[in-house]
């Protein structure tokens, strides 16, 4: 069978919302990985045979096919294509997807995958605010097809993220242990140089700038909660952040002629929709498919990664699942590292391969919630 391998894999550091990359062009903070994964291995960029990126919120300076925009900024050859994925904040994780089935198939061997977000510049929802302009603020209103089948009912991540906290008995006290262990990790992390690898220093940064030393329980108690009655604060839930990230994705041909060494392949990949109104639970039974198609359990992996949407999700799959806390999110997650929602998935998929290299584990398993009721779940293996 063919194989879709992983080359090489990049980020910037995830800068914190009005922190260091505020007032950087998302072009150039997304052309920053881009250069970074095809300079540092040794080819001809020009064989590159498309740049696959996930971006959400595509307006101003991050529409018009920002991954073609970015692979230009980036040096590479006008021949190069780019094409932009919305999977909300799966995008990345889809991009990925998309570069492996195209490798897969025979149809390219050589794509740059990955993703990015300015959200200082473009908060969440931007998108939806700028239809204002032409009558709506989100895409439902008006649909008489979605209407009928889901009625007038609010479709928010805060309702569905303090929905699977009541369904799982999750009490605030307990989201609050989840985040500030969340920032522990990160910190540990940092402190043990375990991202160096992984990060490409951009404008004098080094390091994600979201993990806070500072917080404590203490402190998280004190916030006034997201809703009215609920249970969820700013603190159990993730970060806005900016950054970009970057997987090489090669075919069994390109290693040979490139004289590549992979790092990992792509094992599995799926994507799986769930109920679009409590939109946040569809890692839960994708992750249950994906294990059932594999033929692996949940002790067959090695590292778990489940993006810290809030901590209601992660907490609500490890339940689920049976999944062993010790193997999840291990480095923090985007509750201390922060949430650039177009480039998380492969943030996320990056520090995955890292931390199995580190560790010496074989296989790892990614999954995140996504806007619409989706979830994508990967799973590589380390090769070497």
């Amino acid at each position: 069978m063919p194989e879709a391998y992983i080359v090489d894999a990049v980020r910037s550091p995830v800068g914190r919302r009005g922190g260091g990359f505020a007032e950087l062009h998302p072009a150039d903070l997304a052309a920053h990985s881009i250069r970074t994964i095809v300079g540092r291995n040794d080819f001809d960029p020009g064989a590159v045979e498309d740049v696959v990126f996930g971006c959400i919120d595509a307006i101003g300076s991050q529409a018009g096919d920002i991954a073609r925009t970015a692979a230009l900024a980036a040096g590479l050859p006008e021949s190069v294509p780019g094409v932009t994925v919305d999977r909300q904040c799966g995008s990345s994780q889809q991009a990925v997807h998309f570069a492996a089935q195209a490798v897969l198939s025979g149809t390219s061997d050589l794509v740059v995958a990955g993703g990015v977000q300015n959200m200082s510049r473009f908060p969440i929802l931007s998108s939806f605010t700028a239809g204002e302009k032409y009558g709506s603020t989100d895409p439902w209103t008006g649909s008489e097809g979605w209407f009928d089948r889901y009625g007038a009912q609010e479709i928010s991540q805060f309702r569905s993220a303090e929905q699977i906290a009541s369904d799982y008995g999750l009490e605030r006290t307990a989201m609050e242990e989840f985040a500030f262990r969340s920032h522990q990790r990160a910190l540990a992390a940092q402190r043990e140089g375990r991202f160096a690898a992984e990060i490409a220093p951009l404008r004098d940064i080094e390091h994600d700038e979201g993990p806070r030393a500072d917080t404590s329980l203490e402190k998280m108690a004190t916030l006034k909660t997201l809703t009215p009655g609920g249970r969820l604060t700013a603190a159990v839930s993730s970060q806005i952040s900016d950054a970009s990230a970057a997987v090489l994705i090669a075919s069994e041909q390109a290693v040979r002629e490139h004289g590549f060494t992979p790092r990992a392949r792509i094992h599995h990949m799926s994507v799986l929709g769930s109920d679009p109104v409590n939109l946040l639970t569809a890692p839960l039974p994708a992750t249950a498919r994906a294990l059932s198609k594999t033929g692996l359990g949940v002790e067959d992996i090695d590292l778990f990664e489940v993006n810290e949407a809030f901590a209601s999700v992660v907490l609500a799959w490890l339940q689920h699942t049976g999944a062993d806390p010790d193997k999840t999110n291990v480095n923090g997650g985007a509750i201390a590292l922060g949430h650039p929602l177009g480039a998380s998935g492969a943030r996320i998929m990056i520090t995955l391969l890292h931390e199995l290299e580190r560790t010496g584990g074989r296989y790892g398993l990614q999954t995140m919630c996504e806007g619409g009721g989706m979830a994508n779940v990967t799973i590589i293996e380390r090769l070497g």
